[in-house]
């Protein structure tokens, strides 16, 4: 299959490497600076491109990987004289429709995983979420995934937008708490790195146990004493206080 990038970030790097691996052709990478444009395509061994009139017309799949506030206006100019082609986009929680009026055969391609262009991931263990316009292209776009990943799975926008907050609670709120942890050590001149057997134990119990099942601490058992004395040590910290306490009153009342 032909396919063109439309965008260079962390998803297409990702994306475009297991589409070269999986033995598609990547004619292109569009990018709005040629910089970054130049970049991906170089990994690729392919074009670079930052004007949108210097898209091929040529590739049957068209994958749109950009920021959710620029989706729609990317959609339309990709789109536009290519009607006849495949289009997907790979956000979480914007809807398929944005591809309404603009093109005959589309649909999305969701990754779910954090990425970050210089850690590598093996992509077929990566949970590949389709959806599609019609059967025919559903049918497509699920035997593309499948060359990408063991996990593919149809969802509806409806249900991949809950997919996707789910995420942001296991995904980026957690690294958020190891941000917060990291700045409390920084400050008592702790190393972040004695957390890390903590963190990779608490994560491998999450696949034996439920994360419910698995969770411990002082909000488990409201430990007052321990509560309120780590209020106290947040006490020039008040936002991380109001984190603590929102918490742990969540976990209690889960218990």
């Amino acid at each position: 299959m032909k396919v063109v990038l439309i965008g260079a970030g962390n998803v297409a790097t990702h994306l475009g490497k297991a589409i070269v691996g999986a033995g598609h052709h990547v004619l292109q990478v569009y990018s709005r600076t040629s910089a970054s444009a130049n970049r991906l395509a170089c990994q690729l061994c392919c074009e670079g491109v930052s004007s949108f009139d210097d898209l091929s017309n040529e590739a049957d799949l068209y994958i749109v990987s950009v920021k959710d506030d620029a989706l729609e206006t990317v959609v339309r100019e990709v789109c536009r004289g290519r009607e006849k082609a495949t289009f997907v986009h790979t956000a979480g929680s914007m809807p398929m429709s944005v591809f309404d009026g603009c093109c005959e055969h589309y649909g999305v391609i969701y990754p779910m995983q954090t990425f970050s262009k210089e850690k590598p991931l093996d992509f077929r263990e990566i949970p590949m979420f389709v959806e599609a316009c019609d059967e025919d292209t559903a049918q497509q776009l699920e035997t593309f995934a499948k060359q990408l990943s063991e996990r593919v799975f149809r969802l509806s926008t409806a249900a991949r937008r809950h997919l996707h907050l789910s995420a942001v609670f296991a995904c980026n709120f957690v690294n958020h708490c190891y941000t917060i942890a990291g700045e409390l050590l920084k400050e008592q001149g702790i190393p972040f790195d004695v957390m890390l057997p903590l963190i990779d134990e608490t994560t491998r119990k999450v696949h034996i146990l439920s994360p419910q099942e698995a969770q411990t601490g002082p909000a488990v058992r409201w430990d007052e004493n321990v509560i309120q004395k780590h209020l106290a040590l947040l006490a020039d910290h008040p936002l991380y206080a109001d984190i603590y306490k929102m918490m742990s009153q969540s976990i209690h009342g889960q218990g």
